[in-house]
């Protein structure tokens, strides 16, 4: 089992800047990827950016060159650092870990982050 508690998200002006938190706890050593995934209202829920524990890290192409994944392997934390946010960047954002990509089984509990216009 794995925990994950995200924190960071909040409410944000277009062109500024959040950072995104997901601290993992329990059976960490069962994680080889960690991604943030989103879900906008009335839109599926998409993936924003995964990373492998090996430091290599995919990009959704709408945050490419604004966001920023990287993880603290010795907190057993992930991050999310965006940039130049847009308003269709509101969405709930949950961190997910996988053993195999894509496989996603473990899931916070999500954070809110609205971008006002």
């Amino acid at each position: 089992q794995v925990q994950l508690v995200e924190s960071g998200g909040g409410l944000v002006q277009a062109g500024g800047s959040l950072r995104l938190s997901c601290a993992a706890s329990g059976s960490t050593f069962e994680i080889n990827f960690m991604g943030w995934h989103r879900q906008a209202p009335g839109k599926q829920r998409e993936l924003v950016a995964l990373i492998h524990s090996g430091g290599n890290a995919n990009y959704a192409d709408s945050v490419k060159g604004r966001f920023t994944i990287s993880r603290d392997d010795a907190k057993n934390t992930v991050y999310l650092q965006m940039s130049s946010l847009k308003p269709e960047d509101t969405a709930i954002y949950y961190c997910a870990t996988a053993k195999y990509y894509g496989r996603y089984n473990y899931w916070g509990q999500g954070t809110q982050v609205t971008v006002s216009s």
